[in-house]
Parts: C-alpha cells; sequence; structure tokens
C-alpha cells in the first residue's frame, strides 16, 4: 500500500475528542458484534442472527449476520485501540446506514417504536471519527499517524482528502 495514503488514513491530532467519542462507541459496537457473533450478552449468536436478518429480506441471512457482526465487533475493538479508526469508523458509519435503512427507517425516529434514533447518533459518531480520526491516546498517533500541518496545528482544519 502507498505509505502516504497509509499515513493520511492514520493521521490524527493529539485532542481528546475522538477519544471521548471512540471508548464508548467502541463498546457498544464490540459488544452488539459479540452478540451476533458469538451470542455474547444474550444475542443469539451468528444462526439465531442470521435467520432474524433472512427473515426481514437480507439474504442470505447467515452472510449478512457475518458482516454485519464482524464490521461491528472488529470496528468497535479497532476505535476501542485507536488503530485504523477511519477505515473503521467508515465501515461502522456503513453498517449503521443499512441498519437504518432495512430495519428502523419505517418505524420512525424514536427508539421506544424500533425506530433509527439509536442507530443515526452510532452513524454520526462514526462520521465524526471517520473526519476527525483516532484523536489522543490511540495506535494511529503512537505509530505515526501525528498530523504536522500547521494550518491544523493551529486549529484550522481541513477536510479529509486521499
Amino acid at each position: 500500500m502507498n505509505s502516504r495514503l497509509l499515513n493520511r488514513l492514520v493521521e490524527t491530532e493529539g485532542t481528546l475528542g475522538p477519544l471521548a467519542l471512540r471508548i464508548p462507541a467502541g463498546i457498544i459496537f464490540a459488544a452488539h458484534g459479540s452478540q451476533k457473533l458469538f451470542g455474547w450478552f444474550g444475542g443469539y449468536g451468528l444462526a439465531g442472527t442470521g435467520q432474524w436478518m433472512a427473515s426481514i429480506g437480507l439474504s442470505p441471512g447467515e452472510l449478512f449476520a457475518l458482516l454485519a457482526g464482524s464490521a461491528e465487533f472488529f470496528g468497535g475493538i479497532a476505535l476501542l485501540l485507536g488503530v485504523l479508526v477511519r477505515p473503521a469508523a467508515a465501515l461502522l458509519a456503513f453498517t449503521m446506514l443499512v441498519a437504518i435503512f432495512s430495519v428502523h427507517i419505517t418505524k420512525g425516529l424514536f427508539l421506544d417504536k424500533g425506530g433509527f434514533e439509536y442507530a443515526l447518533a452510532l452513524f454520526a459518531v462514526s462520521i465524526s471519527l471517520f473526519i476527525s480520526g483516532a484523536g489522543a491516546f490511540s495506535l494511529d498517533r503512537a505509530f505515526g499517524g501525528v498530523n504536522r500541518d500547521p494550518r491544523r496545528q493551529a486549529g484550522i482544519s481541513r477536510p479529509l482528502s486521499v
């Protein structure tokens, strides 16, 4: 892989804002993914989640359960560790869009009615982390993904461009 592209993917500032998003979102995503993949925390595991996904039209259900569970579990772990946060966040944002439009959109906004507000909040967190990168206390930053752009160090941000 092009080292310039890899550096841009892991580049981040040392601010605490992304850390405040990464930790709770990482826990939530990893826990939900482990429900789908392993049946932990009262989940149904791959077979049960696959049956449910097939019942709502996502076929083959077990494949979709594997994809969603893996994105959430491994993406959540990536957020917790702060490693490859931008690619993980992009994958998680896509996963939340699929959840919103395949499961929740017809039920309205509110969570108590099965609506999309929770998935929308996780989508927004994922997009924010995609834009900002991992932030302080992350492996991305520790392994050289330090933003050296003087405009950003002065607080003037520029959009992500690859």
